[in-house]
């Protein structure tokens, strides 16, 4: 594996309780992302969630892509 690609393979993770705080202008709370994962199949979140185990992790990248795709659409699924 090349330099390059460990960079682009780098993916930002985050737990759900750390979600909120990188982002307090989106009005998130840990219960509403606790709801988009649990409803996942339903509103496109599941390519944002990486499961490990039992622990729940969060994309970042995909997450603010989600979120873009979200405001372009006016949040209807």
């Amino acid at each position: 594996m090349t330099e390059l690609t460990r960079k682009t393979d780098c993916r930002r993770l985050c737990s759900v309780k750390s979600v909120p705080p990188k982002y307090p202008d989106a009005g998130m709370t840990e219960s509403s992302l606790r709801w988009l994962i649990f409803n996942a199949s339903e509103n496109g979140f599941n390519h944002c969630v990486r499961r490990i185990g039992r622990k729940v992790l969060i994309d970042l990248e995909k997450f603010e892509e989600w979120m873009d795709d979200e405001a372009m659409q006016g949040g209807q699924r």
